[in-house]
């Protein structure tokens, strides 16, 4: 049974799921590369416009398994010394967020149980991120010694501001979805699985709608964004984006269905 799963689920929105639910979608290690080759297997896809990213059964993902059946990082020969075998393998791992984050397409995260450790990075690399109010968010980083992983020091202040990134890091506690939700760890916390796969399906629907060029140059310019240092360098890559995207034919049928109230069709051009 394969461990990610890859469907279309409606027209022009694909579901990627973690697969292994009796053990709450932990991460063995062929796990990073499976997901990383489902993602390129869409990145490239004209006819998939949006991703929801989702757990099977009642985790969205618990983490690294450390039970023993995690297996053994194939592209790590054993005969390294182990400051260099553990750089190794988190370079690998540490591919996911930057792979999320890079694609052409919005890809939406559906939190439908716990999400810690891998799980929780993936949720915060997510461009949008749909939960439960019972979901339970653990950074789980201090479990392996480590602090802090996948990025999430440069992320978290982005998202929830410094002090409740301090608090959030420095002593790793859970918090549950309802919260995660008020404080901008994510979007919208539902009541149920159920509503967030329902509200999920309606964003990407949504998003659908929208120029597909058009779609992917402002998700890359809001990520790019985050690390520049002035409002004049920002509007300069809206600019660019604009010039892009305002002059192909899918603009021009975007603006037409609005003229004509029905809904557009696009071509990718």
């Amino acid at each position: 049974m394969s461990q990610i799963l890859r469907e279309v689920i409606d027209e022009g929105v694909a579901r990627i799921t973690l697969n292994r639910p009796a053990a709450l979608n932990a991460f063995t290690y062929s796990m990073y590369g499976e997901l990383l080759r489902a993602l390129d297997g869409i990145r490239y896809d004209p006819t998939i416009r949006v991703v929801i990213l989702t757990g099977a059964g009642k985790a969205f993902c618990s983490g690294a398994d450390i039970s023993g059946a995690a297996g053994a990082p194939e592209w790590v020969p054993d005969s390294m010394a182990p400051v260099e075998r553990n750089r190794a393998i988190m370079d690998v791992l540490g591919r996911l967020p930057s792979a999320l984050q890079s694609m052409p397409q919005p890809v939406i995260g559906a939190i439908n149980g716990a999400a810690a450790g891998v799980g929780y990075a993936l949720a915060l690399s997510c461009d949008l991120c749909l939960t439960t109010t019972t979901a339970k968010f653990l950074p789980a980083f201090h479990n392996t010694g480590t602090g802090c992983e996948f990025g999430a020091s440069w992320l978290l202040p982005k998202l929830v501001g410094l002090q409740a990134t301090m608090e959030i890091l420095l002593t790793g506690r859970m918090m549950l979805g309802d919260e995660a939700a008020k404080i901008g760890l994510c979007l919208r916390a539902c009541d149920d699985a159920a509503a967030m796969n329902l509200a999920a399906l309606e964003m990407a629907r949504q998003i659908r709608a929208n120029v597909p060029r058009a779609v992917t140059l402002a998700k890359q310019s809001v990520w790019a964004n985050l690390s520049v240092s002035s409002y004049g360098t920002a509007l300069e890559m809206e600019l660019r984006a604009i010039s892009l995207a305002g002059n192909s034919d899918d603009a021009k049928e975007k603006r037409a269905s609005v003229a004509e109230r029905r809904d557009p069709k696009f071509a990718n051009r």
